[in-house]
């Protein structure tokens, strides 16, 4: 009855520890932090379309706060130097820290350009996927991208 007890205590043990309660990571799996984007157009395979950095930080409700905006891409000329950006999810996911869902986001040039990037994919813990379309007088486009938690 001893050894039941004690393999009984040992394996409860064990279970408890694979839960996950030991280090914590800056990646969590969360929206907050910084990230980058590549945006490929399937017309233009020898580059990205366009590519960023920036923070996100979850806001009330499924609104994000934009911060810290930056393109990394020569091809950023439809948007000059100052530009709007927001962006939206709806998250769900676990206590283990695996986020999935929807993600919205919205680069707009300022006047007079009028240009329009719109980005909507799905979060699946540390990555965001899907399309994005660029609208406007001054430039078009579209293509998919991939977001990466940094």
């Amino acid at each position: 009855m001893k050894r039941v007890g004690i393999s009984l205590l040992m394996l409860l043990g064990l279970m408890l520890s694979a839960c996950g309660g030991g280090s914590s990571n800056s990646n969590s799996g969360n929206i907050n932090g910084t990230w980058t984007a590549t945006l490929t157009d399937p017309n233009n395979p020898n580059g990205p379309a366009f590519a960023f950095g920036t923070s996100f930080t979850q806001m009330s409700g499924s609104n994000v706060s934009v911060t810290n905006f930056t393109f990394s891409t020569e091809n950023d000329s439809c948007f000059g130097t100052a530009s709007t950006e927001t962006g939206s999810f709806g998250l769900s996911g676990n206590f283990n820290g695996n986020v999935t869902g929807t993600f919205a986001m919205t680069i707009q040039s300022a006047s007079p350009s009028g240009n329009t990037l719109s980005l909507n994919g799905s979060v699946t813990n540390n990555q965001i996927t899907g399309t994005w379309v660029l609208t406007g007088p001054g430039c078009t486009g579209s293509g998919t991208f991939i977001m990466n938690k940094m």
